[in-house]
């Protein structure tokens, strides 16, 4: 009988062990809201409209087909290269704002990323405890702050590079990789992309493999030993509104608290601690709680006469019934916003999309600060491939007098190679065309369409670089709605040829050698 009842009881615990705590839903539900663009993970497309601008708490990849916002980091990065040596008030604001209200509550309990490795963790490996060692690693992620999301793009943008490189984002960034690159290089629709992967692509997969093997033998590896956003967060803890907070007259050092602790805290509450709760259930004397906790829970009263007990009973139950009404509440409102989220982006937002690959794919970078308008009048219709005809926009040129349109150009080739200034691949490539340009100048013409965020750098480098050019150096719509609505994926360089008559020939998403460029346009001049 007694045996009976200890597989009863191992029966219960089991399916208790499955059932969602509530931290865990309040997670769940971080991750869809916050990665709300359904849509995007059916059609490999970056949802790319106004509400984009918006960044999110956790970390959070702006490349990931879903995402509804922006990642705060990645707008840091870009925003202190691209602020013109003044500071982006606008991004360090909302990270202030997140970090005075939630500190690293945000990593406990709003981070998608933080999750995945929550969720990782449960998988039953033997565990590397926290000591010493993990104490002084996990100073890591500040050095990583001050490196690569400060020191680098700010360094990078002093040297006078016309363009930005937000180096975290670039070189270290997992939740970009498995979000962004492979979130969307594992839809179909993108499977032209995979013959772009590099070095770069390939140290970024590696790295994120890394980090999610650890996580599943070392608490949150991520959060606690390089994630600079957490390290940005704990700098707050201590002032944040929302959180846990020791009340020291009831604490008696037993240590419990930090001995349960999966972080590397020192004490409740530090830089370190990501608010998650499971301290306040070991304390024996109840001195840990919710900041604003004594709101909602009864006082804990106890009084001399029938009466005072009486009393006392009866007004905890008028909180209890108070919080109930609260958490009805509360919880309506969020699933109405969530609802309401679901339907805007996957329903209502028309806003332009575009095939965007993740930055793991060398030659672009996703964080850039663009955003979608709607494209001119004249520009291409969406869809535009091979074998349609080319219907041109007025784009506008650097080192001639007016601008260019491929229906003026009717009875010529025309070569359209679209670029940045941050694209290595694309600068290299640039002096192929200038030789096609000059080598066929009386049967083609090429156009060498920079992207419209490098619009006030452009002129500069054409006049350092290409002072005796042949190619009509242009620049693109404002959002790059021209490379947008040509079939552009994100990645860059981009070359489209239009034959005599208007008509789109080929197109290419990858750097060109000079005798690969040649062969196209001799096959283009062929037809």
């Amino acid at each position: 009988m007694k045996h009976e009842n200890n597989e009863t009881k191992k029966k219960s615990g089991r399916l208790r062990a499955l059932i969602p705590t509530k931290r865990r839903l309040i997670q769940l539900y971080a991750a869809l809201l916050f990665n709300a663009n359904l849509k995007g993970f059916a059609n490999g497309y970056i949802y790319r409209g106004p509400l984009k601008n918006i960044c999110t708490p956790g970390l959070n990849c702006y490349s990931c087909p879903g995402a509804s916002g922006a990642c705060p980091l990645g707008s840091l990065q870009n925003a202190l290269a691209a602020s013109n040596k003044r500071a982006p008030y606008y991004v360090f604001g909302i990270i202030l704002l997140y970090g005075i209200l939630l500190g690293r509550w945000i990593c406990g309990f709003l981070c998608p990323f933080g999750l995945i490795q929550d969720l990782l963790h449960k998988i039953k490996t033997p565990k590397l405890k926290k000591n010493r060692f993990t104490r002084v690693l996990s100073y890591l992620k500040y050095v990583i702050l001050v490196l690569f999301v400060f020191y680098i793009p700010l360094v990078y943008v002093y040297a006078k590079n016309p363009a930005t490189l937000p180096a975290f984002c670039k070189y270290i960034c997992p939740a970009g990789t498995l979000e962004g690159a492979v979130g969307l290089l594992s839809n179909k629709g993108n499977s032209d992309l995979l013959s772009m992967l590099g070095p770069l692509f390939t140290w970024k997969f590696l790295l994120m493999i890394g980090i999610l093997v650890a996580a599943v033998f070392i608490y949150r590896f991520f959060c606690r030993f390089l994630c600079p956003l957490g390290a940005l967060y704990g700098l707050f803890n201590k002032i944040a509104i929302c959180g846990i907070k020791l009340e020291k007259p009831k604490c008696t050092d037993c240590g419990l608290c930090v001995s349960k602790c999966k972080m590397d805290i020192r004490e409740v509450g530090d830089h370190e601690c990501i608010n998650c709760g499971e301290c306040i259930s070991v304390c024996p004397t109840q001195a840990i709680t919710w900041r604003g906790s004594k709101f909602f829970l009864p006082p804990n009263e106890i009084g001399e006469s029938e009466a005072d007990r009486e009393a006392v009973a009866a007004r905890n139950e008028k909180i209890k019934k108070r919080n109930r009404i609260i958490g009805i509440g509360v919880t309506a409102a969020m699933l109405a916003l969530l609802g309401g989220v679901l339907i805007y982006y996957n329903f209502i937002d028309k806003a332009p999309v575009v095939e965007t690959p993740p930055s793991e794919v060398e030659t672009t970078d996703p964080t850039l600060p663009t955003n979608p308008s709607t494209p001119a009048p004249d520009a291409p219709k969406p869809g535009n491939s091979q074998g349609t005809l080319c219907y041109g926009a007025d784009i506008t040129l650097v080192n001639a007098d007016g601008s260019f349109n491929v229906q003026n150009n009717r009875g010529k080739i025309t070569v359209l190679n679209f670029w940045y200034l941050d694209c290595q691949s694309c600068k290299e490539e640039l002096p192929h065309f200038d030789e096609i340009a000059k080598e066929y100048a009386e049967s083609v013409s090429v156009v060498a369409i920079c992207a419209y965020f490098d619009a006030e750098f452009v002129p500069d480098f054409v006049e350092e670089n290409y002072p005796d050019y042949n190619i009509l150096f242009g620049i693109d719509l404002p959002d790059e709605a021209y490379y947008s609505q040509m079939g552009g994926k994100g990645t860059y360089p981009m070359t489209v040829i239009v034959d005599e008559n208007g008509v789109i020939v080929e197109k290419i998403h990858d750097k060109l050698s000079y005798n690969a460029l040649k062969a196209a346009i001799e096959t283009a001049l062929a037809d």
